[in-house]
């Protein structure tokens, strides 16, 4: 069985290379807290409650010539089931305007998949995108 930083890895690039996307490794009963101040700041209970007020409202507001995904890997560091990603995203909205922002997520693996994620990143810029409405665009 892969490592917890090969799963991750492995997800990440699956990723960046527009082949799969990384909530393909969340556990059902993952909890994952964005920390912070942002219109999505919030401690979610389940993978399906984060991928339905997060992610796919996240994503609805990208074109799909080019879509949001990581653009670079800043750092990758492994301590067992502990997986931390500092990482730059980018993708072009639906208004066509450019979003980009440099995330740092925290995650815990068991059976190879994440269990627990903590999400850092820059709150303003992520909250003007939010302001983008995806059916009016």
């Amino acid at each position: 069985m892969p490592t917890s930083g090969e799963i991750v890895r492995n997800a990440f690039d699956n990723w960046m290379s527009g082949t799969g996307y990384v909530s393909s490794i969340f556990a059902p009963d993952m909890k994952w807290e964005i920390v912070g101040h942002s219109a999505a700041s919030a401690k979610y209970s389940t993978a399906q409650k984060f991928q339905d007020e997060v992610l796919t409202p996240f994503a609805r507001r990208f074109s799909s010539d080019d879509p949001f995904r990581p653009v670079k890997i800043r750092g990758f560091y492994v301590d067992g089931d502990s997986v931390i990603v500092i990482w730059d995203g980018a993708g072009t909205t639906v208004v066509g305007s450019t979003y980009e922002n440099t995330y740092a997520w925290i995650m815990t693996l068991n059976n190879g998949q994440v269990v627990d994620g903590t999400a850092f990143y820059d709150s303003i810029s992520f909250n003007e995108l939010w302001k983008i409405d995806p059916v009016g665009a």
